[in-house]
């Protein structure tokens, strides 16, 4: 019995050790390569979002007049790079390079966002990059997108919205 169990163990032990090594060990055995240092870009530290615009405030005023109240709702969103919606609820307005607004026709300022870079079709993995969102300022039923490439710097990207009320 003694014999068995320690047979066991030491089967157990290297085929722990196996996967350890080709799980990770294996690039911890390796040289350390020196991380080359991030260098933020002076537009992402200041965060702010551009001024609304008079279409803007004029969309919102519209959407918000035929606004119904919402007990628990998810909606989503897909936008084209050039501003554009491809499918979905809500309404965009495309400020500059890489920023976008999404109004809703209902109030939003308690919700979820969520966003991801993504493709409007079925086609292909989508461009590699950033994207924030955040409430939209002065604007109660609006979101706030921001795309930037890997570098850093602002980029027309592709994107789908997810806003979760409760």
């Amino acid at each position: 019995m003694t014999i068995s169990f320690r047979r066991k163990a030491a089967a157990v032990t290297f085929a722990v050790l196996g996967l350890t090594l080709a799980g990770g060990g294996i690039a911890i055995a390796q040289p350390a390569a020196k991380a080359p240092e991030a260098v933020q870009p002076a537009a992402r530290a200041n965060g702010s979002q551009p001024p609304v615009s008079a279409e803007s405030a004029r969309v919102s005023r519209a959407l918000t007049a035929k606004a119904t109240t919402l007990a628990a709702t998810t909606t989503l969103t897909i936008v084209n790079a050039n501003g554009t919606k491809a499918r979905g609820t809500g309404t965009v307005i495309k400020y500059g390079v890489g920023q976008y607004e999404v109004q809703f026709g209902y109030v939003v300022t308690g919700g979820v966002y969520v966003a991801t870079i993504g493709r409007p079709d079925s086609c292909c993995v989508p461009p590699s990059g950033e994207v924030s969102v955040a409430p939209r300022l002065q604007t109660p039923n609006g979101v706030f997108v921001q795309t930037r490439n890997s570098a850093g710097a602002a980029a027309d990207l592709p994107f789908h919205l997810v806003v979760h009320l409760s």
